[in-house]
């Protein structure tokens, strides 16, 4: 589909949408469980039943510390690819260090949408500035351009001055990288005196894409739009040129769930994100990235109609260490748990007179000593450790996602 738009999934009825869902969880459970890993996670579960949201929700989260271990445990991948190993296209290594196994395929880690949606046309050349060796970040974007029919010149990241150089004589027409790395060529090649002005587009990941490079970018009339993804999944969620979130990858269902949980939060509330692969050779299934995000109301102005997220808000795993045992969101989640009918928590770690403190901030409308010292006893039989308790009014707390707040000086 030529245009504004990838294909026609992008602009599916909200209806159209929930049919393919029904189809596509039930079959990817069930390709899941080819992995031993998932076969022994899934143990008891029924494929043909997973077929909404309502479904998934019920199973169990992965989570990336898992991957680490059963890594170790069954090198080289844990039990978690249900693809022969020798008819694998790569393997890629990540810091964890976690093994990543690429599937053959023209796009396997699904970059072509977000990189059609930055501006890249058949026949354009990309400039990718993304590593090759190791991590799967430069065969993620090469593969996407591949498939969108665009040669690639594979120029990896450093050598600025190289890079400008080669910009000016190969004139390419976007740029794929961290988002501070291409000003750093473009004001390479003005102090060269380099004409770089056949990069109109950029798609950028990796790293912070902060109001004043947007600026700086915009400025010089380059249309450069930013993605999210995961080296275990691929892309998650791309922008537009709407400029108005991230719209999520249609070969993902991404759920937003209470951080420490599996628990699904509403749209708007800031939480952990969880994807699951819908049309992958080897799924994930609800694997939780560490980050956090909410769900935007309502469509993209760019007439895409998947769901939006606001994009990276922050880290999920706030585990911090209290007089010498660590806690963590899970546990926080295990005391409210206890308790149902009570609104957000937020553990607030500080110090006073030299000693570690903790306070539990809960909102709810009850005033009760009773529920105070309940949940009290709960913390220190969660967490083996003494708490305070405040109550507070609902709504009380920010909607930041943050369940440990750690107050404490460096």
């Amino acid at each position: 589909m030529s245009g504004l738009f990838f294909d026609t999934l992008e602009i599916r009825s909200a209806d159209q949408r929930d049919a393919s869902l029904s189809q596509a969880l039930p079959a990817g459970v069930a390709r899941a469980t080819r992995a031993p890993a998932y076969a022994a996670l899934l143990a008891g579960v029924d494929p043909a039943g997973v077929t909404d949201r309502a479904a998934l929700a019920a199973l169990p989260v992965t989570r990336k510390s898992e991957l680490i271990r059963l890594q170790a445990e069954d090198p080289p991948l844990g039990g978690l690819y249900g693809t022969p190993f020798a008819d694998m296209a790569r393997i890629f290594a990540s810091p964890g260090p976690i093994h990543e196994a690429q599937a053959d395929g023209a796009d396997p880690w699904r970059f072509a949408r977000a990189l059609h949606a930055s501006g890249l046309r058949r026949g354009m050349l990309l400039h990718n500035c993304f590593a090759y060796h190791f991590t799967p970040a430069g065969m993620m974007l090469e593969l996407g351009a591949r498939a969108l029919g665009c040669p690639v010149f594979p120029a990896g990241p450093g050598n600025t001055e190289s890079q400008a150089r080669a910009a000016a004589h190969l004139k390419p027409g976007c740029y794929s990288g961290t988002p501070d790395f291409l000003k750093a060529i473009l004001e390479t090649g003005d102090a060269l005196g380099l004409d770089l002005t056949s990069l109109r587009f950029g798609h950028v990941t990796g790293g912070a894409y902060l109001p004043a490079l947007r600026g700086f970018y915009a400025d010089r009339g380059m249309t450069v739009l930013q993605s999210y993804g995961t080296a275990d999944l691929g892309l998650i969620a791309y922008e537009t040129t709407a400029r108005e979130g991230l719209v999520c990858d249609e070969g993902v269902l991404v759920e937003i769930v209470r951080p420490g949980t599996g628990d699904p939060l509403p749209d708007g509330e800031v939480g952990e994100v969880l994807v699951t692969l819908l049309d992958a050779p080897d799924p994930m299934i609800r694997f939780a990235t560490g980050d956090l995000s909410a769900v935007l109301p309502g469509g993209s102005p760019c007439g895409r109609t998947n769901r939006r997220i606001k994009g990276w808000m922050g880290r999920a795993d706030q585990a911090a260490k209290v007089r010498g045992m660590f806690v963590r969101p899970e546990q926080v989640a295990e005391v409210m748990r206890s308790h149902p009918g009570l609104g957000r928590a937020r553990l607030v770690i500080g110090s006073a007179e030299g000693r570690d403190t903790m306070l539990l901030r809960v909102e709810t409308p009850v005033r009760d000593a009773a529920l105070v010292d309940s949940l009290s006893r709960a913390i220190q039989g969660v967490m083996r450790l003494r708490g305070d308790v405040e109550l507070l009014e609902p709504g009380a707390l920010p909607n930041d996602g943050k369940v440990i707040e750690d107050t404490r000086s460096p």
